[in-house]
C-alpha cells in the first residue's frame, strides 16, 4: 500500500496541489472544486493529516523529502509521457520549488504563491527570526491538542524559512496577493521571482488568499498558467 496521501477531483490535465502550512489542506475544497472545472486536482497532503495522521508524532521536516513525495504522487498519477502543473502556497510553494529544481521533467508549469524564502532577502537572517518569533506567539497549547497549525510551528516553520531555491528555473510564475503588498512576503516572493528568475504574478487577497477569495485566486492560477 502506497504510503503517500492525496486527493484527486475533476478532470482535465493534471494540476497538483501543494498546501501551505502543514500541508493540511483544510480550507481548499472551495479552490479545489472551482479548479476541478478545468483540471484533474490532486492535493497532496504530505503528512497525511487530513487522512488520519494528526496525531502522530513528527520530527522536523525537510523540503526535500516534501518534494520527493510529491514527485512520487505525480509518478503515481501521470500517464506516461505525461506532465503537470503544480500550484503551491506557503511551505507548498517552497516545495513547489525544491520539486521544480529537482524533477523539471515532468512538469509544465509552477506556480509558488508566497514561498516564505526569506533568507534570500540581503536582510534576511534577521527577518527570518523576526517572522518565526511572531509566528510562534500564536502557538497553540501542546496540552490542549494536536493541531496543524501546532504541527506547523514546531517541525515545519524553521527548516522551511531557511530554504534557498537555486536560480534559473523554467517554467516558473511566483505569486504574491494584492493585499500583502508592503508586507514581508510580498517582498520575498518578488525577491525569490528576480533570484529564481521566474515570472511575477499578484494574484487576489493576501497570504490566505485561497482560503479568502477561492474562485478568483482558482481563475487567476488557470489564467497564469499555459493553456
Amino acid at each position: 500500500m502506497s504510503d503517500l496521501h492525496y486527493d484527486v477531483t475533476g478532470s482535465g490535465p493534471v494540476l497538483l496541489v501543494v498546501p501551505g502550512g502543514a500541508g493540511h489542506p483544510m480550507g481548499l475544497e472551495p479552490l479545489a472544486e472551482r479548479l476541478a472545472g478545468r483540471f484533474t486536482v490532486v492535493t497532496y497532503d504530505p503528512l497525511g493529516l487530513a487522512h488520519g495522521h494528526l496525531g502522530d508524532t513528527f520530527a522536523d521536516q525537510r523540503v526535500q523529502d516534501w518534494s520527493e513525495g510529491a514527485h512520487r504522487v505525480l509518478e503515481e498519477v501521470l500517464a506516461e509521457g505525461d506532465s503537470a502543473c503544480v500550484f503551491g502556497t506557503s511551505a507548498g510553494g517552497v516545495t513547489a520549488l525544491d520539486l521544480l529544481a529537482r524533477h523539471p521533467g515532468r512538469l509544465r508549469h509552477v506556480v509558488v504563491h508566497e514561498p516564505p524564502c526569506v533568507t534570500l532577502l540581503p536582510d534576511g537572517e534577521r527577518l527570518r527570526e523576526q517572522l518565526i518569533a511572531q509566528l510562534d506567539g500564536g502557538r497553540p497549547d501542546p496540552t490542549v491538542e494536536v493541531t496543524p497549525f501546532s504541527v506547523f510551528l514546531a517541525h515545519v516553520l524553521r527548516p522551511f524559512t531557511r530554504y534557498r531555491p537555486p536560480t534559473g528555473l523554467p517554467r516558473l510564475t511566483v505569486a504574491a496577493g494584492v493585499d500583502s503588498r508592503g508586507q514581508l512576503l510580498h517582498r520575498t516572493a518578488e525577491f525569490t521571482s528576480r533570484h529564481t528568475g521566474g515570472a511575477f504574478a499578484e494574484f487576489p487577497g493576501g497570504h490566505l488568499g485561497t482560503v479568502e477569495h477561492p474562485v478568483a485566486f482558482a481563475d487567476r492560477i488557470a489564467q497564469v498558467l499555459p493553456g
